[in-house]
């Protein structure tokens, strides 16, 4: 039998000209390592095609160097701006990503969280406050660092970096009205396991009651973050009597199907109806007519969550919230008719 001779840490540091230790640092903490010296690291595993081995590397060190994320979902891109950034900040650190999902279900969510214990992980990020008591309960007795996305709540005792659902629908529900509209329907999300979900949709309702109107069913339909959903949704919506002239959705996804509604109604946007969403994904400045909506800072909120997660699992540091403000992208979906009678 060929025994094969797998390059090890020692060459590559006598290749580069580096001590094994300087290697280590390379690999597991590479920003604090100077660039040319990196470079011949780099060049020096590439030529010998050195893979590090991470269970003597966490054997040694007590950590992985890995963090688990469980996101609801992967068929949508609602979360793929922050996770993007949550993982390059992560890579700066040498740390890997690991991502599982939870279907909106606890369970299956509670599943997750122990196998990627069970994998060693340093640390997890999980979406939104809502979950059985249970399970914080077992995150705390494992002492596992967690952090919380999409969710801002400065009095929670979890480190959470995020921010505010219901203030953000509040002031788009706001919006919609400074522009005239009174006659105002919304396609909010399944709030079943999901307080984000319920959070934009009590803001909706709480601005429009301010203003002496009420969101309920049938003006008020819960749907899956999905085109076809939203699709259906808005097809219910336009038959109502009197039909609405604004349409409050949940997410930009939901909105893009609102879209295809209206269209295959024989009406258009923002004329005959106006909608809006809510995300700021790519999508939003896509469709035709582009879509208000409300910009959610993915790109600071990924990064301060690598940061808070790192400082946790390496550091001990105490749990923070960091609570990030959204703003209102005005585009063409939406119509001013405060000046009809």
């Amino acid at each position: 039998m060929n025994t094969i001779n797998l390059p090890t840490l020692d060459d590559v540091a006598r290749l580069a000209g580096v001590s094994t230790a300087t290697v280590s640092r390379c690999l597991n903490l590479p920003a604090q390592v100077r660039d040319s010296t990196k470079l011949r690291v780099e060049a020096a595993i590439a030529d010998l095609g050195y893979t590090p081995h991470f269970g003597g590397m966490a054997l040694a060190s007590n950590r992985t160097n890995t963090v688990g994320a469980i996101i609801p979902t992967m068929e949508s891109a609602i979360f793929a701006r922050g996770l993007q950034f949550l993982q390059e900040e992560l890579s700066l650190s040498g740390i890997t990503l690991l991502v599982a999902t939870s279907q909106y279900d606890p369970e299956k969510e509670a599943q997750q969280i122990r196998a990627l214990l069970g994998r060693g992980v340093d640390g997890l990020v999980l979406i939104g406050q809502e979950r059985p008591e249970e399970t914080y309960e077992f995150l705390k007795a494992r002492r596992v660092p967690f952090v919380l996305m999409w969710t801002s709540a400065p009095n929670s005792p979890y480190c959470n970096v995020g921010f505010d659902n219901h203030q953000a629908a509040y002031d788009m529900a706001m919006h919609v009205i400074g522009h005239g509209h009174r006659h105002i329907a919304m396609i909010g999300g399944i709030t079943k396991g999901n307080d984000r979900a319920s959070e934009r949709i009590h803001g909706v309702s709480d601005a429009m009651k301010q203003h002496g109107l009420t969101l309920q069913p049938p003006y008020l339909v819960e749907a899956k973050y999905t085109i076809e959903q939203g699709k259906t949704a808005a097809r219910q919506l336009l038959r109502l009597d009197p039909p609405p002239t604004a349409i409050i959705c949940g997410n930009d996804v939901q909105a893009a199907g609102a879209l295809k509604a209206v269209r295959d109604a024989g009406l258009t946007v923002p004329d005959d109806v106006s909608v809006v969403g809510f995300d700021d994904i790519d999508l939003a400045e896509a469709v035709e007519p582009g879509l208000t909506t409300v910009h959610v800072p993915h790109r600071r909120m990924g990064r301060e969550a690598a940061r808070l997660i790192i400082k946790m699992a390496r550091d001990r540091a105490p749990a923070q919230n960091i609570s990030i403000d959204t703003k209102i992208v005005e585009r063409s979906s939406l119509r001013d008719i405060s000046g009809q009678s």
